[in-house]
């Protein structure tokens, strides 16, 4: 049985489809990552996998259960942290935990045994008596985490688990969730658009733009699919970037070609090789080569490659759009 499992579904905030016809499935005990930037439909996903939006259409099955049809049984077998951090920080760590065990009704003889094992799983026993306002961002969202756990859910859920956090602090998180899916052996399903933390975390990845899946895999099995390396090459402008481009596709080694104006991103088996041939054809058409260079590639590159574009910044114009759909619906 999978731990997710998702069917045409669509979810609509008026004209704008922020979920668009989706189906994938998520293997029991696998990480999972959504990667995609904001406003691609990532979080909305993951709202309707919590049982906190309904979809338009389609169906969504979490850990064994319609989202629809039994909310109750899917919230009973999933935890849940939000990207912002939702610990009250004028309780102590211990203090909110205690919270936590009582909304999820954990019974009385096993609330201090399960917070005292989370709280050694994400190192914070000697900070436990602290108010949360003493804590740092690292250490509040460890314990948002340890909130998730308490009621040993099936399918954990992590929406942008590290966002706003600094480098080492964010990977002293990737430490904590390898730590928490091999000691609980539980399914995670996470959103990010760092591609750094998603090549880290996860077994496979969905890339996820406009609403839509570009592609499913494991970061290692979409890198290999590029080619074993990138050349990226600037051009000046000329009359002959037609004739260039159309030169070399032809060349043997060469996968797949990118064009960004005059930058060109060629996805290669054998560089040295391909290289040569693209300075004797840039020279039989007088193009001149501003910057060429020969890098492995990443997941930046697989992104590119399947939507055409870098990741999206927090103002991108269609992000803007959702999130104002999604403001108009719920005031209405």
């Amino acid at each position: 049985m999978y731990s997710i499992e998702t069917k045409s579904l669509t979810k609509s905030f008026g004209d704008l489809i922020a979920v668009n016809d989706i189906s994938f499935s998520v293997e029991k005990g696998e990480i999972f990552g959504f990667l995609g930037p904001n406003g691609a439909g990532k979080s909305t996903t993951m709202m309707i996998f919590t049982t906190l939006l309904k979809p338009t259409s389609g169906q969504a099955l979490v850990a064994g259960f319609d989202v629809m049809k039994n909310p109750k049984h899917v919230r009973e077998n999933i935890g849940f942290v939000q990207q912002e951090t939702t610990v009250d920080e004028y309780l102590t760590g211990r203090e909110n935990l205690l919270l936590q065990a009582k909304l999820n009704h954990i019974p009385k003889n096993e609330i201090n045994p399960r917070i005292d094992e989370v709280l050694d799983l994400i190192e914070l026993t000697d900070k436990q008596d602290q108010a949360v306002v003493t804590y740092s961002g690292g250490m509040r969202k460890r314990l948002d985490i340890a909130g998730g756990l308490l009621h040993h859910p099936k399918v954990l859920f992590l929406d942008e688990p590290t966002v706003g956090l600094d480098i080492q602090t964010r990977r002293k998180i990737w430490e904590y969730i390898k730590k928490i899916h091999t000691e609980f052996e539980m399914t995670i399903f996470l959103t990010t658009h760092y591609m750094e933390e998603a090549d880290n975390l996860c077994d496979r990845i969905g890339i996820i733009d406009h609403g839509k899946i570009q592609v499913i895999d494991s970061p290692q099995n979409m890198k290999n699919k590029l080619g074993n390396e990138i050349i990226s090459l600037r051009v000046e402008n000329c009359n002959n970037h037609d004739s260039f481009l159309s030169e070399l596709k032809k060349i043997e080694f060469i996968k797949k070609i990118n064009e960004d104006n005059l930058k060109l991103i060629l996805f290669t088996s054998n560089g040295t090789e391909v290289i040569p041939k693209i300075f004797q054809i840039s020279s039989q058409l007088e193009i001149k080569i501003t910057s060429i260079s020969l890098t492995q590639p990443t997941l930046d590159d697989v992104f590119i490659s399947y939507t055409g574009h870098e990741i999206r910044d927090d103002n991108s114009k269609y992000n803007r759009k959702l999130e104002h759909a999604k403001m108009k619906r719920l005031r209405a």
